[in-house]
């Protein structure tokens, strides 16, 4: 790795050196937002806490989308090293669903999922120019499987440990 390539925006948007893992760095990436998802608190994820989360989702992406803009200009347009946006699209994913092990790992393994097979709209909206086609597919990937589990929770409750 150059000395060029390590500055803020990229040690951002990889974060922290997970995106420069040379196999499945889009995972190691989910990966690591699963693992702070355990370590939130329940809170966040009923009652007034959703506004937080929310919230803090949604400037989140938005920094996402400029700290991956810088980034590309270093790494590359749309690098696989920038993971920031599946962290944002992890946590997408989870939005307004109970708060466990089970649903996280759920949220997990449909985002990636749904990250990888890029069912329509989310392969075309990563054209979208200057960072936000980084995010938007990651965003809309968390959404689609956000949507499922909300669906499948209200079908088999007992199946996600409710």
């Amino acid at each position: 790795m150059k000395k060029s390539r390590l500055n803020l925006s990229t040690i951002l948007a990889t974060f922290f050196g997970i995106g420069f893992i040379p196999f499945m760095p889009g995972t190691f990436g989910s990966l690591a937002a699963f693992g702070i998802y355990l370590l939130l608190p329940q809170s966040l994820y009923f009652g007034s806490g959703h506004y937080i989360l929310s919230g803090s989702v949604l400037i989140f992406a938005l920094i996402a989308v400029f700290i991956s803009r810088k980034a590309e200009l270093i790494l590359g347009e749309d690098a696989g090293s920038i993971v920031i946006d599946e962290v944002a699209g992890y946590f997408m994913a989870t939005l307004f669903l109970p708060h466990n092990w089970l649903i996280g790992l759920y949220a997990f393994i449909l985002f990636r999922v749904f990250d990888i097979a890029k069912p329509f709209p989310i392969y075309r909206s990563q054209a979208i120019p200057k960072g936000w086609g980084v995010v938007i597919d990651d965003l809309l990937a968390g959404l689609y499987a956000n949507l499922l589990i909300q669906i499948l929770i209200r079908i088999y409750p007992s199946f996600f440990g409710l």
